[in-house]
């Protein structure tokens, strides 16, 4: 899509995060686990109930946070307020893991505690809660974690350590850029999609756009292909994409395979006019077919436009931009997904 490199979304510079010294508790009963409790704290510049907002709202998380890649709802909370329940994917230590939370948001008293019902190993037990306050220069915001380990190893914990202060760095620093950029009325960030009907079961649509290793040949703008699945249905797949002017740019995503009706992604590495770019492709059958719907959610890198399109652009130019080259992209790919899935094309 760009006319420059790419880049890897790395969590942005900001306000100092601090993290307090860890405290280790031991099991409450022979056997079990040492708990180790941690805390890291931000000062944001915005109102606290614009932070407050921006962490309740957590399928917009991918957003915002780096280590995030998607988010949805398993059980939401009653009108009237209580507990709700979410399937998180996040990397961490250069992995991609996913667990399920329960959660509670408390909007009076700002803050959101969490725990994982379902800890994937090495992880034994992890809570924690989000606590937002005001301050002289804004908001106070405080990331608690409570944790344990499978087998109480020093390899482990420490393995555990670096994940918590690494990912909780990086999103307490993205949310006070957020925030800022929140309460300054900077929209950043723009969701456009792209849909086609095709007279076919889902089941052969998405086996099309589940199989990436084969879109070298398959897709004409994909001049090189990269795709690993070491858990199921969780790809990292790195692409050469080609583009209208004739260069090409290298995109690495991870993206979560829910067959026959969904894939959802995020790029960690993206065009240099891009800060966050995510994505899915959703397909809903019909008596006639299915439809699929390639969505992209995207959040524009303002300081790069000037350089890709030149010291006359601006926002508005640079959304045009991406949604011209993002959508001729999707709809190559849809047409193709239609050819291959209605018997039309050899691929």
């Amino acid at each position: 899509m760009s006319r420059t490199n790419s880049r890897a979304t790395t969590p942005p510079t900001g306000p100092d995060v601090v993290g307090s010294p860890s405290r280790r508790t031991p099991g409450e009963r022979p056997g079990d686990p040492a708990r180790v409790d941690v805390a890291h704290t931000v000062t944001v510049p915005a109102a606290p109930d614009v932070v407050f907002a921006l962490l309740a709202d957590v399928e917009r998380w991918p957003l915002i946070f780096p280590p995030t890649v998607h988010a949805r709802f398993l059980e939401r909370a009653p009108d009237e307020g209580g507990p709700e329940r979410l399937q998180l994917w996040a990397t961490a230590n250069g992995g991609v893991r996913t667990w399920t939370s329960r959660r509670l948001v408390d909007p009076v008293r700002r803050r959101i505690s969490f725990g994982q019902d379902r800890p994937q190993s090495p992880v034994a037990a992890m809570g924690g809660e989000w606590i937002v306050g005001p301050a002289d220069a804004g908001s106070e915001v405080v990331l608690t974690h409570s944790y344990a380990a499978v087998g109480d190893d020093a390899e482990t914990l420490g393995w555990l350590e670096k994940a918590v202060d690494g990912n909780s760095r990086a999103e307490l620093a993205a949310l006070a850029g957020a925030a800022q950029e929140k309460e300054a009325g900077l929209e950043t960030a723009f969701t456009f999609r792209d849909s086609l009907h095709i007279e076919s079961g889902a089941a052969e649509v998405h086996a099309f756009l589940n199989d990436a290793e084969r879109w070298e040949q398959r897709l004409p703008h994909v001049a090189r292909v990269r795709l690993t699945e070491d858990l199921p249905g969780v790809q990292i797949l790195e692409m050469d994409t080609r583009t209208a002017d004739g260069s090409s740019h290298t995109t690495r995503s991870v993206r979560i395979c829910q067959a026959p009706h969904s894939i959802h992604y995020k790029q960690l590495i993206t065009p240099a006019l891009l800060r966050v770019h995510t994505g899915s492709w959703l397909l809903t059958e019909d008596d006639r077919g299915v439809t699929v719907v390639a969505e992209h959610t995207v959040v524009l890198e303002t300081a790069a436009i000037a350089q890709v399109l030149g010291p006359d652009a601006d926002v508005q130019k640079a959304r045009a931009f991406v949604r011209d080259a993002l959508g001729r992209n999707s709809s190559a790919t849809l047409r193709q997904a239609k050819a291959f899935a209605e018997g039309t094309s050899g691929a």
